[in-house]
């Protein structure tokens, strides 16, 4: 509850914030809601908790990513960083103070998708810098690897001057991907005061835990199951409320679906290369064929394609639900760098059109595409 109401009171701008305090009656778990005024304290200086909000999708879009509202992080805070209500994008945000009035500021932001290469981001922090950009053999040797959250990370640094005020400056950022959300954790102000702080950001990032799901609440002995109970073994039929009945491919891994899907599933390569299929629904046409084919291609570093080559993209396919739409493509993950593959299906089915995606290693893709295939014939829907 500590961390719930650490987010509400960071959510909040102003000096005020609404406490709703919920008095549970005995037996059938009712509760009454009454409703106070405080003012709002100081956020605790240690251990410290943030959640991201999901992106946002167009009204009737279903989400193209597959990425879900990403977890709820914890860290403890350096000695002399002073946390700062976070902006539009950030989760996390610090002011640090050295000597002669000099500052650094702190920023924590999770993008869901594309979120351009290493390449790119280095190079357009480094033009904050006055610097010139670099090539990728380049950036290879100015990777610094550093530990964030448990897992291994790069850390770029960069020097130089601030292009408006001439002053010194000097940018720390790590990057790390994780869950199909690019974390950045950047650092940026006085060069010598940056210089100094670099141990306290290393720890600082070594501090980080991505905190696990909320467990579900429990139910009633009596009660039936939410969300089909537990996921079932390859090769069997799923089922429930408004999700289609499939026979899921041998080696597929049913996970939780996140927010705007209907399901997910993920599958692992030789050399832990993943793969993922997500399934999503949408009321009327969810955006058209051409646009949903070229918001997947942007997903893999591609150009739009024009309404006059869309035809010769697409592959329509008559199935048991109707015809679907197939579309097949390579590119590279911008969320890696790394060469990836997408086979999508389209579905138009009364007032709704269903997406299935798979996507993810080229080599992965390219193993199961027949197993997306079948699975995407196999559905059958309520």
């Amino acid at each position: 509850m500590n961390s719930l109401w650490s987010n509400v009171l960071r959510a909040v701008p102003t000096r005020w914030v609404l406490l709703l305090v919920v008095a549970a009656s005995a037996g059938c778990g009712r509760g009454q809601v009454q409703v106070y005024k405080v003012a709002k304290e100081p956020a605790a200086p240690e251990t410290q908790m943030a959640q991201a909000a999901p992106a946002a999708m167009p009204p009737g879009h279903p989400d193209v990513s597959g990425a879900g509202a990403p977890p709820a992080l914890r860290w403890k805070t350096p000695a002399g960083w002073e946390e700062v209500a976070p902006g539009e994008m950030r989760v996390a945000s610090f002011k640090v103070k050295g000597d002669g009035g000099k500052q650094a500021d702190v920023s924590v932001i999770p993008l869901p998708g594309l979120a351009g290469s290493d390449l790119d981001n280095v190079n357009r922090w480094r033009g904050q810098v006055s610097e010139p950009p670099i090539s990728q053999e380049e950036l290879a040797k100015i990777a610094q690897p550093v530990e964030v959250a448990g897992q291994p990370a790069q850390l770029y640094e960069q020097a130089g001057q601030n292009p408006g005020s001439g002053d010194k400056t000097r940018i720390l950022a790590a990057i790390q991907r994780r869950e199909g959300t690019a974390w950045f954790f950047k650092m940026t102000g006085d060069d010598d005061l940056v210089a100094k702080q670099k141990p306290a950001f290393v720890e600082f990032l070594k501090s980080l835990e991505f905190a696990a799901a909320p467990a579900s609440p429990q139910l009633p002995p009596s009660h039936p199951p939410i969300g089909g109970g537990a996921p079932a073994p390859a090769g069997s039929e799923v089922s429930a409320e408004g999700k289609p009945a499939w026979q899921v491919p041998a080696g597929w891994q049913e996970v939780p679906a996140g927010q705007f899907l209907v399901a997910k599933f993920t599958i692992t390569g030789t050399d832990n290369s993943q793969a993922a299929v997500n399934v999503s629904r949408s009321a009327g046409q969810g955006g058209g064929v051409a646009g949903n084919v070229n918001r997947w291609r942007g997903q893999l570093g591609l150009s739009p394609l024009p309404e006059g080559e869309m035809d010769q993209s697409v592959k329509t396919v008559d199935l048991e639900g109707g015809k679907a739409m197939f579309v097949d493509m390579t590119g590279s993950d911008a969320r890696s760098g790394q060469r990836a593959r997408l086979v999508g299906a389209i579905l138009p089915r009364g007032d709704d059109t269903w997406f299935f995606k798979l996507m993810g290693n080229e080599q992965v893709v390219g193993r199961e595409k027949d197993a997306f295939d079948r699975f995407v014939r196999s559905a059958k829907f309520p």
